[in-house]
């Protein structure tokens, strides 16, 4: 009997790429070959993300692009936004299966025959109910894995809904994160990315409980001992999180890359306030300072929202002076959407659409001033590139310690190697020329 076929799509942030490869290599374990999302499958899976009404809406156009396939396929949709709003996928004409933030993990035990429903089946718990703790890493689909350690949020930053789809802040306990460090290592592949939805919290709720039985610090200097890893790098880390100790770590670690992504959000104090961020932009200002005070080459990233409830342009124009002035390598930029059950959508000041927009092209514009300006300041350094698996057009693409994307002729025998090289320019696109410090082999 020919085995059953099982596809995925991933929407957002990298915790969902490494939910989604746990959850594929639990079909795969029961006999489901997995095929790519373009093929024709028997289930498509899509992991659904809220952050952005872009994400929303492109749910449709994936269960439309689904059943273009195989309008016969039984199409299941999981994630933030199958916890947040069931009922609203499940009403998506094709979609057979809503599940919630607990049921995810287990979708087996809910797809019986496969045969189409004539009405989306919910199976979501009150998010209450999230309060255990399932690990995951992402493999196979690139030459770095996503490790997920901690999930969850107790903050109440009141544009945000992750703590209504993902629950509590809990963690992975520490065995468990080395264990699925050394079992990725073994596959040979070199770098790992930590993630998390507020990963400086780890290790509260690591045995069921509300108190940090380990630090962040900790999580990270035991990793640095795990052998077979050539990278790791930390994704996305709170400013009030990110402690002089682990910075100073990561400035003489054996295996931690000198690349930080820091949250923002605002450059107005005002704003912070109205978000109920933990902090206040001075302390950003210091995060950064004793980043670049102990690893000059840093790339620093940050997340930044425009068009929140009150953003007059004087606030604006505070955020946008503020990230100029700041030694920052680029930006995430967000434009702000309204969420159902946040704080922020009852508030007054509401910005225009078109501000919103205009704000974010200016951010972006911003963010391109400040990559090239970090890519020049990084020409004639001698750096260690890993590169990626992908043809892009003729080009193999690498990323260096510090996140400066480079490419060369495409040369399979190079994916997934590191190299010593020299960075020697930057090209029309703006991506970084190199030459090598030794000798490689030639393509056969």
């Amino acid at each position: 009997m020919e085995a059953k076929k099982v596809a995925f799509y991933t929407l957002g942030c990298k915790l969902n790429f490494s939910e989604t490869s746990t959850i594929a290599r639990g079909f795969t374990d029961e006999g489901f070959d997995r095929v790519d999302f373009s093929q024709k499958a028997d289930i498509y899976v899509i992991n659904t993300c809220s952050v952005t009404e872009n994400a929303d809406k492109k749910f449709k156009t994936i269960v439309k692009q689904a059943q273009k396939i195989n309008p016969e396929a039984f199409v299941a949709a999981i994630g933030c936004y199958a916890q947040l709003k069931p009922e609203e996928l499940a009403d998506v004409d094709g979609v057979d299966l809503v599940l919630g933030a607990t049921e995810k993990f287990k979708i087996k035990d809910y797809i019986n025959d496969l045969s189409k429903n004539d009405f989306g089946e919910v199976h979501s718990c009150e998010i209450e109910e999230a309060d255990f703790y399932v690990g995951s890493y992402s493999i196979g689909d690139r030459t770095r894995a996503f490790l997920k350690v901690q999930d969850g949020c107790d903050y109440k930053c009141t544009y945000c809904t992750i703590p209504l789809a993902r629950g509590i802040s809990r963690s992975d306990s520490l065995d468990n994160v080395l264990q699925n460090a050394e079992e990725i290592s073994k596959q040979g592949i070199k770098e790992i990315v930590l993630t998390g939805v507020n990963i400086g919290d780890y290790g509260k709720g690591e045995f069921g409980n509300k108190k940090h039985e380990h630090t962040f610090f900790e999580l990270v200097k035991a990793l640095d001992e795990v052998p077979g890893i050539e990278r790791l790098r930390i994704s996305s880390i709170e400013p009030n999180l990110l402690k002089n100790e682990t910075i100073d770590f990561v400035a003489s670690s054996r295996t931690f890359v000198p690349h930080f992504h820091i949250p923002l959000q605002s450059g107005s104090n005002e704003i912070l306030a109205k978000m109920k961020r933990r902090y206040k932009r001075e302390l950003y200002v210091d995060r950064v300072a004793k980043i670049k005070t102990v690893m000059p080459d840093a790339c620093i990233g940050v997340d930044v929202i425009v068009g929140f409830p009150g953003e007059t342009d004087e606030h604006f124009l505070e955020t946008y002076h503020f990230l100029n002035n700041l030694d920052i390598s680029y930006l995430h930029v967000f434009t702000y959407s309204e969420r159902d059950n946040t704080e922020a959508v009852d508030m007054e000041g509401v910005v225009p659409q078109k501000v919103r927009n205009k704000r974010s092209k200016m951010l972006r514009g911003l963010s391109v001033k400040k990559r090239r300006a970090f890519y020049e300041s990084q020409v004639g350094s001698e750096q260690t590139v890993l590169f990626e698996g992908e043809n892009k057009q003729g080009y193999i693409h690498g990323f260096t310690q510090n996140y400066v994307k480079v490419k060369l002729p495409w040369n399979p025998e190079l994916v997934n190697t590191l190299h010593r090289v020299k960075l020697t320019g930057i090209a029309e696109d703006g991506i970084l020329n190199i030459e090598f410090l030794e000798e490689v082999r030639a393509v056969v």
